[in-house]
């Protein structure tokens, strides 16, 4: 029997995490770089497949000196895939990471509610979830930093803030990027290390080597934890199966995983 394709495998990932209404418009975020340019490329397909409308959103804050060049190569992404490109140029003269942050996501709430648009996706992914979480750790963080990135929250009236690509790595997007043939803009910042950011990058990559997992393990323990601080049906759910095989002197010879497996498996409504 013929396996599933890979991108449709990527496709439903995404599209189950987006829940992107029929009718409805969202707005992509898209700096220009390779991994925001995969995720307007697979939301576009998926927009056409669900039939709702996807805006592109850029934010040019004019700090870089190739923030001209990153617009240029949005609008050429846009035309290519027919959709329309909203531009904002916040006033910004600091490239301190917390304020251009700040002001990126104030800028894409203004252009998402003038677009009428209900929703803002992201591209953070796997490997952005693992730093975001050290990084967190390193700081000494309490539970909430140690959720990690949130796979949505609300970003101003009416607009909420998604980020289907958590659960996606580097990888599998710039395979998605050589697929569309879109054009897409590199940034010379990603390389220097005086961003706390980017030097944690090298470090991981060395333990990605030792630990092949690591992504999908931080991520998942985020998940968990995000959801313990949420009160979830699926925490509830895993305190009770824990309980359940604390109870029969079985929990200590059950691995994380299949306990997981097992929850997957009841959110399917599947025997496992």
């Amino acid at each position: 029997m013929r396996g599933a394709r890979p991108e449709r495998a990527l496709d439903a990932l995404v599209r189950g995490a987006a829940r992107f209404a029929r009718g409805a418009r969202a707005c992509v975020a898209c700096s220009g770089g390779p991994d925001s340019v995969a995720l307007a490329a697979l939301l576009d397909r998926l927009a056409r497949e669900d039939e709702y409308d996807l805006v592109l959103a850029h934010v040019n804050h004019g700090v870089r000196r190739s923030a001209e060049q990153d617009e240029a190569v949005v609008l050429s992404v846009g035309a290519r895939l027919g959709r329309r490109v909203l531009v904002a140029r916040p006033q910004l003269a600091s490239d301190d990471e917390a304020a251009l942050r700040e002001a990126r996501y104030a800028a894409l709430a203004q252009l998402a509610q003038g677009a009428s648009a209900t929703a803002v996706a992201t591209a953070h992914t796997a490997e952005d979830q693992t730093e975001t979480v050290l990084l967190a750790l390193f700081r000494g963080t309490g539970l909430t930093g140690l959720a990690g990135i949130a796979p949505r929250r609300p970003l101003c009236e009416g607009v909420e803030l998604v980020r289907p690509l958590l659960r996606v790595a580097h990888a599998e997007l710039a395979t998605e990027l050589r697929r569309s043939g879109l054009p897409y803009a590199l940034d010379p910042s990603n390389a220097q290390t005086r961003y706390r950011r980017n030097a944690l990058r090298a470090p991981l990559e060395q333990l990605r080597a030792e630990f092949p997992h690591l992504d999908r393990a931080v991520a998942r323990c985020a998940e968990i934890v995000r959801g313990e601080l949420e009160g979830t049906a699926r925490a509830r759910a895993r305190r009770e199966l824990r309980a359940a095989l604390r109870a029969q002197d079985l929990l200590r010879g059950v691995p994380f995983e299949r306990i997981e497996a097992a929850l997957d498996a009841a959110e399917r409504g599947t025997p496992r």
